[in-house]
């Protein structure tokens, strides 16, 4: 199925899985469900407020788990609201029989990540999460913990993506080096490429009005995940301009949608990844929502370089960013083979050609 160099696997042989058996679903697929470099994972019909979040452990089904630690189970199928401050576990309609060479990992979409709702993916006997073991077969379940907005979710819902690869797809410094020289990754003077990606740094200059990005704001209504384009954005943010130092507090208690000072590029035959960045520079967490698909801010596809907006929290302290500051790493990896369509190409992408850009909720 994929080459023997190995890479994550493209959309049509993502559909391969399905048609082997290795990928079902309970229920009909969507036609709009395969993305270039993942496929959608979709909520189930029950829902389970827990008391925390878990893993299973090794030799332990999530099952079992939620028999032990579920406060309440209750319907999504016709809509539910999850409550910020909770903390929820959904079975997905995605089951998986994965060959023996091929794993997975799994993200929040990126409008799940701009309205600050926490995911992660868990399976059965997982030590981990949003990891998934090669060979693995058994369900998929998501933890939910909405931070900032309360939301409304029903069946078929979508909040996370997995990604499936094969043998080593990233890229050593040396190759990203070459790559970068050859394909333009990031419009930085000085691309500062080591610990195994190429560094995103924090635009807290703002554009031609000083935004620099918004703050999200408290006890605010309910957010239906399924609707596009239906909130006023003064009714959920508050707009941030820049300040005379071109620095910014991050309170821990708030939410910040901002964007790299780079405008970035992932080409055809590869995909990145932004890494969490090392918590000894900085005592905060940016991008829960951390997949790029193949053309992302490539030219060809509508892109021309696309900046990365960026989902940033404080942990536990204040801390002070300031225009410029590292924030962040890409790394990229090889696609086993080009996928049949680009991110912006032909799939309607919401943030192709993107600067700082709230979810595709918001008016």
């Amino acid at each position: 199925m994929q080459d023997l160099r190995g890479g994550i696997l493209p959309d049509r042989e993502i559909a391969a899985l399905f048609e082997a058996g290795a990928l079902t679903t309970i229920g009909p697929r969507d036609d709009d469900q395969i993305q270039p470099a993942s496929l959608d994972l979709r909520l189930g019909p029950v829902a389970y407020r827990v008391r925390a979040s878990f893993l299973p452990g090794q030799g332990h089904s999530v099952r079992a788990k939620l028999g032990r630690f579920s406060l309440h189970e209750f319907s999504l199928e016709g809509g539910a609201v999850l409550e910020t401050g909770c903390v929820y576990v959904v079975p997905l309609l995605e089951v998986l029989s994965l060959p023996q060479g091929v794993r997975a990992t799994a993200n929040p979409k990126s409008s799940t990540g701009r309205l600050d709702i926490f995911t992660r993916v868990l399976a059965d006997g997982a030590q981990e999460f949003d990891k998934v073991p090669a060979g693995y077969r058994g369900p998929l379940y998501l933890e939910i913990s909405p931070r900032t907005f309360p939301i409304l979710v029903r069946r078929g819902s979508r909040l996370s993506q997995i990604r499936f690869r094969s043998g080593e797809a990233t890229l050593a410094e040396s190759e990203l080096s070459d790559l970068h020289a050859a394909e333009r990754l990031t419009t930085a003077p000085d691309a500062n490429i080591s610990g195994g990606g190429i560094a995103l740094s924090i635009d807290l200059a703002g554009d031609a009005a000083g935004l620099v990005g918004y703050r999200g704001k408290r006890h605010t209504g309910v957010i239906d995940l399924d609707r596009r384009g239906a909130y006023p954005l003064a009714d959920f943010w508050e707009p941030i301009h820049r300040s005379g130092a071109g620095e910014l507090v991050l309170d821990p208690d708030e939410f910040y949608i901002l964007v790299s000072k780079e405008a970035v590029h992932v080409p055809p035959a590869f995909a990145a990844e932004m890494t969490p960045f090392d918590p000894l520079v900085g005592e905060f967490r940016v991008h829960y929502a951390g997949f790029f698909d193949p053309g992302f801010g490539h030219s060809a596809a509508g892109g021309s370089g696309s900046r990365a907006v960026l989902e940033v929290r404080s942990h536990d302290v204040p801390f002070i960013l300031e225009d410029g500051q590292i924030v962040g790493r890409l790394v990229y990896e090889h696609m086993a083979a080009l996928p049949e369509r680009l991110y912006g190409a032909d799939l309607k992408s919401n943030y192709q050609a993107q600067g700082l850009k709230l979810s595709k909720h918001f008016l």
